[in-house]
């Protein structure tokens, strides 16, 4: 771009709280870094309203940013392959839609993959994004999943779609299910545990385990749980909604309470180690209920990943069992 530009911040944009200068102009120009941002920035080249900014002022709708000329967006092979994307790829992340509407994504993340990247993780949910486009055609993620847990994963299209779904997040009006297999016959059968969770070194790991309430660094963790169905003393198929998203909070409170997930290699015991044998870790998203950015509810479930499967084929559990609102019947 070699002219200079005056662009109008979009109410879907800006969202409820405005958004930052810089990312308003790396979701419209991606290539951009967050140095030449600065740059243009300090050197008074990106003016909003007649003024000076910096690169962390809120810019809210009908806001009048003043662009200067930008450098050239590389060719789209080469962007392409510097985020690691190809047609196999693109169609790979298309084929984990459950939900898509012109706000909403909601994505069947598989277990093993990551939803976003790190020092060794370079294959990771937040890369496929590109599929669907750059800048502010780009999914925002608003939640996340552990690696290996399998299940719904939902995304906001737009700046403000991802805000209000996030509130729901923030403000408990998002209702989540997760299906798991336990070690044991758990009593009682249904319930809320209250138990906070502290991060702590155990051995050569990080891990989250119980605190006292008052414990420096403890954070209030609450799990409501129903179980669906047994097999015999050995295994239970347990319902789980977390009342509060904590790191790996139902791992940690299942093996508190005694019955810790199946296929679980850090948050396990002897026993449940025997009991798993091969089968990969047993914890399942299943359903997800939250409002909608502009309209009505979304209430979206995902198929058991083959994960889940070998477990429920070991047991001999039968999804079709299930209640799809376990929950009903539990002590509040």
């Amino acid at each position: 771009m070699k002219e200079v530009r005056n662009l109008v911040v979009d109410a879907s944009e800006a969202g409820d709280e405005g958004v930052r200068l810089d990312r308003w102009f790396r979701r419209r120009w991606p290539h951009l870094s967050n140095i030449q941002i600065q740059k243009l920035t300090r050197s008074g080249q990106i003016r909003v309203d007649g003024g000076r900014v910096k690169p962390e002022t809120r810019l809210s709708a009908g806001a009048q940013v003043r662009v200067p000329p930008l450098p050239d967006a590389p060719p789209k092979g080469e962007e392409a392959r510097a985020k690691g994307i190809d047609a196999r790829e693109t169609a790979y992340a298309k084929s984990l839609v459950l939900y898509e509407d012109e706000e909403v994504l909601a994505l069947n993340k598989p277990a093993g993959l990551a939803v976003q990247g790190g020092t060794k993780t370079v294959k990771h949910i937040d890369r496929l994004l590109s599929a669907w486009g750059e800048g502010v055609n780009r999914p925002r993620l608003v939640h996340r999943l552990d690696r290996d847990t399998s299940g719904v994963l939902v995304l906001g299209k737009t700046p403000a779609a991802a805000a209000k779904l996030a509130g729901a997040f923030a403000r408990r009006k998002a209702q989540k299910t997760y299906w798991a297999l336990v070690q044991g016959h758990p009593r009682p059968q249904e319930g809320v545990l209250e138990l906070p969770l502290i991060k702590k070194g155990i051995g050569d790991r990080e891990m989250v385990v119980p605190a006292e309430p008052k414990e420096p660094g403890a954070e209030p963790a609450e799990t409501e749980f129903v179980m669906i169905s047994r097999a015999a003393h050995k295994a239970a198929w347990m319902a789980l909604r977390p009342r509060t998203g904590r790191t790996h909070q139902l791992r940690a409170h299942m093996l508190a309470m005694g019955h810790p997930i199946l296929g679980d290699p850090k948050y396990a015991t002897d026993a449940s180690r025997e009991l798993s044998g091969n089968l990969k870790l047993q914890l399942h998203a299943r359903r997800l209920t939250l409002p909608h950015p502009t309209r009505g509810t979304l209430v979206i479930e995902a198929p058991l990943s083959p994960e889940m499967k070998a477990g429920f084929a070991r047991f001999g559990f039968t999804e079709y069992e299930a209640d799809p609102e376990p929950f009903g019947r539990a002590r509040r």
